[in-house]
């Protein structure tokens, strides 16, 4: 099937030559006219896929958790900017405003929220969301407007849409992978000319002709303004996303659409498109900045830690059996161990600046 971004795409190849997979990945996600981000409303069971605040306010619950007890780790101090980038509808800061301002109302009365956010419709219902909030919320669209100062931040599925370079093995060493068109004028993977710096790869056997490795320049960049943020006035970032803890090869680059797996060259910009997040690399990033790592674990045991089963109790308690088992299904989804299953393949890592002990990495040492 083509889509009018195909068909854009299709052009720019036949004028200039194949696209770089950075290239095709922001063209899909973000072209002014058809962009995926641009035209479509991906969340929730209207979107294409769900994410973990809209499974339950269990989510963002724990994140406010974290956030207080990081905040009283860096010694409670009085001037705090709580920032998330890429918020989506608003849903987990909400939730995570809920919890602060009842555990901790200093920090809530200390604080100003800070939302990055590109999109103007998501801003829309980021606003709605937040409206109880008042002007304790303000919006940027870059992370570099955000005032200076303490911060504590939280990015969950943010890395995963950032662009990432892919690299094939062939006779003549790596060299960039690429989209081009085929004798039918279909778009197909292809191999450039551009070779990757053996120092990228991972130490261990080389792999066989064909194997794709993938770096992600634009995430380092990300990560590296966050962090050297952080390095100079102080705080932890949270980075919540699925991929995998240590750098290694394999084709990641994937596509959904309405809730199921798509051909990543199938429906250019009617589908969303993502990688796995090499969390190694996001570690030593942050290493690179002088922060500390306080650690990297799966998503269910972080979310246990911080006691998202005894929230839960507390949230079944005195009620109906329907609502209880809606809240039994959502920990199982947000926590389940086991293949496939978000509490396994989704990884937290924590950064912090000065260095901290931040539960609940300091017990899963």
């Amino acid at each position: 099937m083509t889509t009018p971004l195909g068909e854009k795409i299709k052009a720019i190849i036949r004028a200039n030559g194949p696209v770089s997979i950075t290239d095709y990945f922001s063209l899909c996600l973000a072209d002014p006219q058809h962009g995926y981000y641009k035209t479509r409303e991906p969340f929730g069971s209207v979107g294409d896929f769900v994410t973990a605040p809209e499974i339950s306010q269990l989510f963002g619950e724990m994140i406010g958790i974290f956030m207080v007890h990081a905040w009283q780790r860096h010694g409670s101090p009085a001037d705090v900017r709580l920032v998330e980038i890429g918020p989506g509808r608003g849903t987990m800061m909400a939730d995570m405003l809920r919890v602060i301002s009842k555990l901790a109302p200093a920090l809530y009365d200390a604080m100003n929220v800070h939302l990055v956010e590109t999109s103007d419709r998501l801003q829309e219902f980021q606003r709605q969301t937040l409206a109880d909030h008042g002007d304790k919320v303000s919006w940027h669209t870059d992370f570099n407007d955000v005032p200076a100062g303490f911060t504590l931040l939280a990015a969950n599925e943010l890395f995963d849409a950032i662009p990432i370079r892919q690299f094939v093995r062939t006779a003549n060493g790596f060299r960039e992978r690429t989209v081009g068109l085929d004798a039918n004028d279909e778009l197909t993977f292809a191999v450039g000319v551009a070779s990757l710096d053996p120092a990228f790869l991972p130490d261990g056997p080389v792999p066989p002709i064909g194997a794709i490795f993938e770096i992600a320049p634009a995430r380092q960049a990300v990560m590296t303004t966050v962090c050297d943020r952080l390095a100079v006035h102080g705080g932890t970032a949270l980075a919540i996303d699925y991929g995998h803890m240590a750098t290694g090869f394999g084709d990641t680059l994937q596509a959904v659409r309405m809730h199921e797996y798509d051909p990543p060259l199938e429906h250019p910009g009617e589908a969303d498109l993502t990688s796995h997040v090499d969390f190694q690399h996001l570690a030593e990033t942050a290493a690179a900045s002088g922060l500390q790592i306080n650690g990297c674990c799966h998503q269910g045991d972080f979310l246990i830690g911080l006691g998202l089963l005894e929230r839960a109790a507390a949230l079944g308690r005195d009620r109906d059996a329907a609502t209880q088992e809606g809240i039994r299904v959502a920990v199982e989804r947000l926590a389940g161990a086991g293949e496939g299953k978000m509490g396994e393949l989704f990884k937290v890592l924590a950064v912090s600046s000065p260095t901290i002990d931040l539960q609940p990495f300091r017990l899963a040492r």
